[in-house]
């Protein structure tokens, strides 16, 4: 009786053997696109930006830093643990505004982690795991003027960049709202701030994290303050991958989902966002909005404003 049991049992045992063998050789066969690739270079590029503060720039000794490029090796993390590999090279590839859908789409980059928009029109061209940020159009403004509203601006002159869909947000505002508003065209934004700082314009109206930044590097970040109301819906920033590659996309998204609703998510984004950053220490402070803890509770890749 014994050594039938055992006879039964070591059947078992080959049989289960035998399926995990089958089953590992199989998904070994089946890996297509980016996973494929890595498994078979033994490497995954990874695409950065050299001044996207605080999401992907370079720090004091010129290596690539930010909230999105920890987000980005996480994801490689995963992607090794995924394709149970002893060791991943990762290549970090420097990219700009221009060039970074091309690299993704040629397969020069696996992941893009900037600031990258997630929009219908770049799902044409790429696909984005789950948001890791929402910008929205507010103003900047010396706190002593007491500014937070839109209506608070009534009567009052505002800078805003030349050529950017926010000089047109703020002319729309000041025509529905009947605002009375004197705005001036800025050729870049240091201009802007810099007609706030001198007192030529009462705010400056920009992407809100664009606005802490330039805030945070003045000369006394203290003195100023970003409006709460925003101007528009909230634009998500995503992670960038190749398009109609659903396996290396699940691995993206599971791994994001798993951070942004941990307790480790909500420490990278203040880590990023609400202390100071090298290599100047300079600190954005720009806690969470309620767009953004809601994204983290339930995270989303939709290109659409309204979902958030």
């Amino acid at each position: 009786m014994f050594s039938h049991e055992s006879r039964h049992r070591g059947a078992v045992a080959a049989l289960l053997l035998g399926l995990s063998v089958a089953t590992t050789g199989a998904s070994a066969e089946e890996l297509t696109g980016t996973l494929k690739k890595v498994k078979e270079s033994g490497a995954i590029s990874v695409g950065y930006r050299d001044s996207s503060v605080p999401f992907s720039y370079l720090d004091g000794d010129q290596k690539p830093v930010g909230y999105a490029m920890e987000i980005c090796l996480k994801i490689t993390d995963a992607v090794k643990a995924e394709l149970k590999m002893d060791k991943l090279e990762v290549k970090l590839t420097p990219v700009t505004s221009a060039t970074r859908i091309p690299l993704i789409a040629n397969g020069t980059i696996d992941l893009e982690c900037g600031s990258t928009t997630n929009n219908a029109d770049r799902q044409k061209q790429a696909t984005f795991t789950n948001s890791h940020f929402l910008t929205a159009t507010r103003y900047v403004s010396k706190k002593e003027k007491k500014l937070d509203k839109i209506e608070d601006l009534k009567g009052r002159t505002v800078v805003s960049t030349a050529g950017t869909t926010n000089i047109r947000q703020i002319n729309e505002a000041n025509t529905a709202r009947g605002l009375g508003l004197t705005i001036l065209p800025a050729k870049d934004h240091a201009e802007a701030f810099l007609m706030v700082e001198t007192g030529r314009a009462d705010a400056f109206v920009m992407d809100d994290v664009l606005l802490a930044s330039l805030a945070a590097g003045s000369k006394d970040p203290d003195a100023y303050a970003i409006s709460s109301e925003a101007l528009s819906k909230p634009e998500p920033y995503g992670i960038m991958m190749r398009k109609d590659d659903a396996p290396f996309k699940a691995v993206a998204d599971k791994t994001t989902k798993a951070l942004y609703t941990s307790a480790e998510g909500k420490a990278l984004y203040d880590k990023w966002f609400t202390k100071p950053i090298p290599p100047r220490g300079i600190n954005l402070k720009l806690p969470m909005t309620d767009a953004m803890k809601k994204q983290f509770t339930t995270p989303s890749d939709s290109p659409d404003p309204a979902a958030y």
